[in-house]
């Protein structure tokens, strides 16, 4: 027998249990499902859950400075009881290293000033005494392994950085997906798990529910693709495809974990870096460990995947070459015959620019691109989703006159239609993973 919600959310991730925790703040009920055993878990649970606050576009670091403010109180935000697990934001800073392909940060750090979001200089001196285990020898352009010039200095140094001092990340971020979860159950949303979407209904000419594939159907005016990986499959079994400019696919991603060096606390002293010089990104993990991920130079080929179900899930020569060239600034670091980290997909879209948006199916939303850049973003995310819902149930034309979205902590008002699925490509994208 069919069972009934006002809005039916596919994906239970960080972004998906957001939207399912605003809907249900503004009244729906809401029924999310899960095609895993667990929520949180998918390119959630694998995500280095960085919390920065620096992006190409204004949009973007305008975001990310709101996300900030609900993870650095985390707790008043959901409203949970106070003997609740959860998931904690540790504070670290983010350092970003000046380079020419970045343009010296100038314009990033026009927009946090233009955001008032905090941000400092350093030259080589403040960088070294942060991380005496540093380098700063230039090395660009990144390469890989079998490059002949691979490990060879270019002459050149780094010129400094810029550090964003409030930036971190969250210890677990499955356990956050959770707590989203559990705070929007509190308000009578539904989660269903090991419930695998395989057709999505309509009706009218509109969104309808979905069937399962279980047989069963669900029915629904609105229906959400919050589906990580999946995105694109569920984008083509609404039928909204042809309508879209911008898409999504999955993506493979390796990330290593190391132990620091020896007689140097990186859990406690280091911080996020962000180095294009080597293409490469870290972050402290507990038990004195680095995470390093590649940022996605030309040089490391993007490994699109079609099945997001049946993928390589072993370390391949991308986990050396990203040890390697993360070895490059850190020349004491060891690196174990054993391949420790993480090998995932990300859901990543046509300018690594997520789609916040209708479609040309009404009632069909899509919350998707959202993997390896979103994480930071998934509390305000929701709460824009859920306002988008609205206005487009209530009548308005999202895409001839889009959302006017008001960010409630920095007081700043951006236009939704920035993350259209219509878009033209944007070229002020970074076109790259962080975490």
């Amino acid at each position: 027998m069919a069972g009934t919600a006002d809005a039916i959310i596919i994906g239970t991730g960080v972004i998906g249990t957001a939207v399912a925790l605003e809907l249900a703040r503004k009244g729906w009920k809401t029924l999310s499902l899960e095609r895993n055993g667990q929520i949180g878990h998918g390119s959630t649970a694998s995500s280095c859950a960085i919390i920065r606050m620096h992006y190409s576009t204004f949009e973007g670091s305008a975001m990310a400075w709101e996300g900030w403010h609900y993870w650095r109180s985390w707790a008043d935000f959901l409203g949970l009881p106070a003997a609740a697990p959860l998931a904690r934001f540790r504070k670290t800073g983010c350092l970003v290293m000046k380079t020419p392909a970045n343009g010296g940060l100038a314009k990033h750090m026009e927009i946090s000033a233009a955001l008032g979001c905090p941000f400092e200089e350093w030259g080589a001196e403040e960088i070294l005494a942060r991380l005496p285990i540093y380098t700063l020898e230039s090395y660009a352009p990144p390469r890989r392994l079998d490059d002949p010039a691979f490990g060879q200095p270019n002459g050149g140094q780094l010129e400094g950085a810029v550090f964003w001092p409030d930036a971190g990340y969250v210890n677990d971020p499955a356990l956050a997906a959770q707590n989203l979860a559990e705070a929007a159950r509190a308000l009578g949303a539904a989660f269903r798990t090991r419930s695998e979407v395989v057709a999505i209904l309509r009706q009218g000419g509109r969104a309808a529910g979905v069937r399962l594939a279980s047989g069963e159907e669900i029915h629904a005016p609105v229906v959400i693709n919050v589906a990580g990986p999946a995105s694109a499959r569920v984008n083509a079994m609404a039928g909204v495809l042809d309508d879209m400019t911008i898409r999504t696919r999955p993506l493979r991603q390796e990330v290593v974990h190391l132990p620091a060096p020896q007689g140097f606390d990186f859990e406690s002293r280091g911080t996020i870096v962000s180095d294009s010089d080597i293409g490469c990104y870290c972050r402290p993990e507990r038990g004195n460990h680095i995470l390093i991920g590649s940022e996605d130079p030309p040089c490391d080929p993007h490994q699109w995947v079609e099945d997001d179900t049946d993928f390589n899930r072993d370390f391949t020569e991308q986990w050396t070459t990203q040890a390697m060239r993360y070895a490059q600034r850190v020349p004491t670091l060891g690196i174990p015959s054993r391949m420790r980290g993480v090998v995932d997909l990300y859901d990543a879209s046509t300018d690594w620019i997520p789609i916040y948006d209708k479609s040309q199916l009404p009632g069909f939303y899509m919350a998707c691109g959202t993997s390896g850049n979103q994480f930071k973003n998934a509390p305000v995310a929701g709460k824009m989703m859920a306002a988008l819902v609205e206005h487009c149930e209530n009548g308005a034309d999202h895409d001839e006159r889009p959302l006017r979205f008001t960010l409630e902590h920095i007081g700043q008002e951006i236009d939704a239609g920035f993350f259209s699925r219509r878009r033209p490509v944007n070229e002020e994208s970074s076109f790259s993973v962080l975490g």
